[in-house]
């Protein structure tokens, strides 16, 4: 076969073959799109955080910057998070994900400084004022999901405590050193220095 004629071949196969790579990439994207399309905006951002750090730890491996043990319960844990968070979702029907936690039993001191015995925790206690248990997910090994209550849900928790007999007041603000009518911080300086 002539040259002439053999070059056009070669061109079209290579550009055939770059065309369906491209139309099989798209169709990835969009089947990844559409196994979240049920969730919101803010799901569907928190699983593509999910993602992205599943991505990282499959990138550290490949690079043997983490053992294979890490590697695993980093894993897991990234499933453990994905399910609970779907869970949350699919149960409050809004689209809103707390900041989540998982933790496994040998990992407690992370959160917490006196770790409770995980055997006592009911679902949707309270605990230290900071966590909301969630539930566990065994997900390769069982992890234990808390929700970190933010700013408010802990001054009300706090303030629902003092309103409670029995538990001790917190200390005021003249015991702590600080004179009642002082502001915490200092006036502004309204001289040039």
């Amino acid at each position: 076969m002539p040259r002439s004629r053999l070059f056009p071949q070669i061109l079209l196969t290579v550009l055939a073959v770059i065309a369906l790579s491209s139309v099989a990439a798209a169709q990835r994207t969009l089947s990844a799109r559409s196994d979240n399309s049920e969730f919101g905006p803010v799901m569907q951002a928190y699983l593509g955080y999910l993602r992205n750090e599943q991505e990282v730890v499959d990138d550290r491996v490949s690079r043997r910057e983490i053992n294979a043990n890490y590697y695993r319960r980093n894993s897991n844990r990234i499933r453990a998070l994905r399910e609970m968070a779907i869970r949350l979702v699919n149960k409050s029907g809004n689209d809103y994900v707390p900041e989540l936690e998982a933790v496994t039993t040998d990992e407690f001191t992370i959160l917490f400084e006196n770790p409770p015995n995980p055997r006592s925790f009911r679902v949707n206690q309270v605990i230290t004022n900071t966590f909301r248990y969630l539930g566990a997910v065994n997900s390769g090994e069982v992890f234990y999901l808390f929700a970190r209550l933010d700013p408010y849900e802990q001054a009300a928790l706090i303030e629902g405590q003092k309103d409670q007999p029995g538990t001790p007041p917190e200390v005021s603000t003249a015991a702590k050193g600080q004179r009642i009518g002082e502001t915490s911080t200092r006036p502004r300086r309204t001289v040039p220095r």
